[in-house]
């Protein structure tokens, strides 16, 4: 996974300066305990690697960060020694209680004064946590992909409707102004009816192939591994903290999706979006005739529109096709052939989707009026779904039919192995 753009980070801290004000008024979910209006709510991070110290950073001006949990002693203390420094340094903190760091992520949920938790820990960890936050009544956080399996986002939509919480899905794309301008411009017609999307992601995930090594002393690799089918370690999983990237356990289906997930939860999401289809998906993946070929997918809706995973030639991108045109998206760009789709003004009378200026501010402001946020947890859910689903027609290397509906494939049992959760004990989907 690459660092964040430069527009990202812009996206970013413009969206954090209009906010820094933010307060929220009392926990929609009555019963759950009270915040004043005057109040900020409390967060607490579960995963304090380094998407949880980046994640942390978006957050910081807006909430009081009191808590962090983490397997891996040396991250957790480094993310203690960021959150203390931060506060130590702002006037603003007369109601700020301190940071608590815990070893075991359950001991914070247990705490009464948390309202929220982001999760930023590897995918596989992401429903077992969530279901028990949700659970805890914690609103929640959660990085993309936000399932690992079918199964598993299923479990988590349920927990958070059941619970009443808010749960934002980490794929901010949403909240910037060329996607949504895309999707606008898409939805209402611009290039005509949609025949095709092709969507510029990365590799299908891999087996866990890497040599075991010793285990360092600051982590707990049992408890890393927790509810995932329990492999040796590899430092390629969990790097030292000392080594500043980006882990590369999401290259294997133990414990992500490959980069097909990875970025597939920010390009399928758009795609997703565009399409209208937030709430369904494919109904047929015909793989590549190559059994090695790792792009070539074809995913079919139910209208007859084709979402293919292929690269064509813009890094990680979006292009939907169009009887008038094409429109290419990314982080870096939008423009169209003809150039006059994209420079087209939306018309007064055209609809438009959902504006969220900054991702963060959007999850606090939807946990003080209980509406869904941009990226609530069915829309997650059925992003995560895609990411999924592909990988398993890529794998199995065979045309399958998917209710999306039912949330089944029709008439193979192999397949539907795969959608379900294979949660390791003691670690549970309740």
């Amino acid at each position: 996974m690459s660092q964040p753009s430069n527009s990202r980070r812009k996206f970013v801290k413009q969206g954090l300066q209009a906010a820094i004000a933010f307060t929220i008024v009392p926990r929609f979910v009555l019963g759950r305990g009270y915040l004043a209006p005057s109040d900020r709510i409390q967060m607490g991070f579960i995963g304090t690697g380094k998407q949880g110290r980046i994640l942390s950073g978006y957050f910081k001006e807006l909430v009081y960060t009191v808590a962090g949990a983490d397997v891996d002693k040396q991250k957790l203390a480094l993310f203690q020694n960021n959150t203390e420094k931060y506060y130590a340094g702002i006037a603003q903190k007369e109601n700020y209680k301190g940071f608590t760091a815990y070893t075991d992520f359950r001991e914070m949920l247990e705490r009464k004064d948390i309202d929220a938790v982001a999760i930023t820990t590897p995918d596989h960890w992401h429903a077992v946590m969530t279901v028990m936050a949700a659970n805890a009544g914690k609103h929640i956080y959660c990085e993309k992909p936000m399932a690992h399996t079918v199964e598993e986002g299923r479990a988590m939509v349920n927990a958070v409707r059941k619970n009443k919480v808010t749960l934002q899905v980490g794929s901010m794309q949403r909240s910037q102004d060329k996607f949504r301008n895309a999707v606008d411009l898409v939805r209402n017609g611009y290039i005509g009816k949609v025949k095709e999307v092709l969507v510029s992601v990365g590799d299908p995930g891999k087996p866990d192939d890497l040599p075991g090594m010793p285990v360092p002393e600051a982590l707990n690799w049992n408890e890393w591994v927790g509810p995932a089918v329990m492999n040796p370690f590899n430092p390629e999983l969990a790097p030292p903290v000392e080594k500043d990237i980006y882990p590369n356990w999401r290259n294997y289906r133990e414990y992500g999706g490959g980069l097909l997930s990875d970025w597939g939860a920010h390009m399928f999401d758009i795609a997703q979006w565009g399409l209208d289809m937030d709430r369904s998906g494919p109904v047929k993946f015909i793989p590549p005739s190559d059994p090695s070929a790792k792009r070539g997918l074809q995913m079919i809706y139910d209208n007859g529109i084709v979402m293919k995973h292929e690269d064509f030639g813009r890094n990680y991108a979006v292009r939907f096709i169009g009887e008038k045109g094409r429109l290419d998206v990314s982080r870096s760009f939008i423009d169209s052939d003809p150039v006059s789709i994209a420079t087209t003004p939306l018309a007064a009378g055209d609809k438009r989707v959902y504006n969220s200026p900054s991702h963060y501010v959007d999850f606090l402001n939807c946990i003080k009026s209980g509406k869904d946020p941009i990226c609530d947890v069915e829309t997650g859910h059925r992003t995560s779904s895609v990411c999924a689903l592909a990988n398993i027609a890529y794998w199995l290397n065979r045309p399958l039919e998917w209710n999306p509906r039912k949330e089944e494939f029709k008439n193979d049992k192999e397949a539907n192995g795969y959608v379900k959760a294979n949660i390791r004990a003691p670690w549970k989907l309740v």
